[in-house]
């Protein structure tokens, strides 16, 4: 038999002021705090069309100096109505005491990316260090990302260099608190 278990007591915070007090590490990233929605356009050489999608986005904490991240986008048509479920992702940011970043992102697809960059004020640079896949996943050997908070928008920007071509634009979305 299985002895009654506690509801965990160290759940994780998305919205400041709720929950544990976050690490001092993590100053320069409380921006990001929160869950966010919005849309986006992608493409890529290899695809027949660009698309269009929708977004959330999700940063949370649990007082540790790491970020806890998860996004799922779905494509939609003109009109803005759902077609499908597409990119999902999850992992950790963290905040190194010089203010570098090191940030574990894991895809469903077979791709798990280890990035590195820096924050500075608004802004966030990623860029892939080392991209491990599964024998069966799509080639992607790098990334980069930036994430830009102005005036309570996230805007975020991808390159991609996957399926044998060089380091080129790939995603672009404007997100919002919600």
């Amino acid at each position: 038999m299985l002895e009654p278990v506690q509801a965990n007591p160290f759940p994780d915070s998305h919205t400041l002021g709720e929950g544990a007090e976050p690490h001092p590490l993590l100053r320069p990233l409380l921006p990001l705090l929160g869950r966010w929605h919005g849309r986006g356009r992608g493409e890529y050489p290899t695809l027949e069309q660009d698309f269009q999608y929708e977004q959330e986005v999700t940063f949370s904490h649990d007082g540790r100096p790491f970020l806890r991240y998860e996004a799922r986008a779905w494509l939609i048509d003109g009109t803005g109505a759902a077609v499908r479920p597409a990119g999902r992702e999850a992992g950790w940011w963290r905040v190194t005491p010089d203010a570098s970043l090191e940030v574990v992102l894991t895809h469903p697809t077979g791709i798990v990316e280890i990035l590195v960059g820096r924050v500075s004020g608004g802004e966030i640079e990623l860029e892939s260090k080392d991209v491990a896949r599964t024998p069966l996943a799509k080639e992607v050997t790098g990334t980069r990302r930036r994430y830009s908070l102005r005036d309570g928008e996230l805007a975020f920007v991808q390159e991609m260099a996957a399926v044998g071509l060089p380091m080129q634009h790939h995603l672009a979305a404007r997100l919002r608190r919600f």
